[in-house]
């Protein structure tokens, strides 16, 4: 399959993410930010990094790019398309999900290993995960606490559009398992359909055992699948 890598001024996890894709056998391209047709590919990933230097808000200057017309066609076709980090506050600010990301509770940028749980298995990325399970994924972002109101919240629940929670080693979600305050240590989101996910940890960091993890693997090669 096919997978767009999209690029952006300040994009910097593309070289990531198209390793990633190639370990799950799909065929990745590199497509910068202007292109305004992606009918020829399967599936997208938008990658972490810092898109135009967060200068205005995090993901708020690349939402308004060309490419996003059609990302958003892609995701209304029902193809996978997955947001990573940056990548996951482009695709809210574009309303791909529910909710925002915002400055971290403890207001500097953290870079560390985290635990996540896996609560909607049903999705392009983590069907072959189930659900429940418990991965090792890094994070590194200054943005990533995640908000929404309380009947927002509770309308993602009964949509099932609640994909990763953070937890400690054991599963457990904890306050002190959330490294940033997200509401209801929520890590991850999809859209309503489910072939939308966004995720602040960085799954392509986790893809090899050398790195640490290979945990993240499966989000790729369940989106191949």
């Amino acid at each position: 399959m096919k997978v767009a890598i999209i690029k952006f001024l300040g994009t910097n996890c593309d070289g990531d993410v198209f390793h990633a894709v190639e370990l799950a056998k799909g065929e990745p391209e590199y497509v910068w930010f202007t292109e305004q047709n992606l009918d020829n590919f399967g599936g997208a990933v938008i990658p972490g990094g810092f898109s135009y230097g967060d200068h205005l808000r995090a993901g708020a200057i690349s939402s308004k790019t060309p490419v996003i017309d059609s990302l958003r066609k892609m995701v209304n076709d029902g193809k996978p398309v997955l947001g990573i980090c940056n990548g996951a506050q482009i695709g809210l600010e574009a309303n791909f999900s529910k909710g925002i990301l915002t400055d971290n509770n403890c207001a500097h940028f953290i870079c560390k290993w985290v635990y996540i749980k896996v609560e909607n298995n049903e999705t392009p990325f983590t069907k072959q995960y189930k659900k429940g399970q418990v991965l090792k994924i890094p994070i590194a972002h200054a943005e990533g606490k995640f908000y929404a109101d309380e009947e927002t919240v509770k309308e993602m629940y009964e949509k099932n559009m609640v994909v990763f929670k953070y937890c400690d080693a054991e599963g457990n979600i904890t306050e002190e398992a959330n490294p940033n305050g997200s509401v209801d240590n929520i890590a991850g989101v999809c859209n309503e359909a489910g072939n939308c996910v966004l995720l602040m940890p960085h799954p392509e960091r986790a893809s090899e055992l050398e790195l640490g993890s290979n945990d993240g693997l499966k989000m790729f090669t369940s989106m191949i699948e």
